[in-house]
């Protein structure tokens, strides 16, 4: 059974980049045919896709945020990351990770000064 974690702060200001950290357990981040994946879900909003890093390492944008995104990983750590920059108020979400079918408990992150 793949388990999600996701960590980082909860309070980010605005400007300033925000980086959560999704650690994986019960599984390799490697594995044939796994997505890794950002999700988040802003107040009163649907869910949005922000980007993903295949099992390849291989990345997929979200035309929307492909400008201040960045995801990455790091096998040894079993883990995988995402930056966004330029944070603004709208930014302010539950964050999720993703693989497949498996998802993270989510992180509430607010952008406040």
């Amino acid at each position: 059974q793949v388990q999600l974690q996701e960590s980082g702060p909860g309070l980010v200001k605005p400007s300033q980049t925000l980086s959560l950290t999704c650690t994986v357990s019960g599984g390799s981040i490697t594995t044939n045919y796994y997505y890794w994946s950002w999700i988040r879900q802003a107040p009163g909003k649907g869910l949005e896709w922000m980007g993903a890093i295949a099992y390849s390492g291989s990345l997929y944008d979200s035309p929307s945020l492909k400008s201040r995104t960045s995801i990455s990983r790091d096998t040894a750590k079993n883990q995988f990351t995402l930056q966004l920059s330029s944070v603004t108020p709208e930014d302010t979400a539950v964050y999720y990770c993703n693989a497949n079918r498996y998802w993270g408990q989510g992180t509430q992150v607010t952008v406040s000064s």
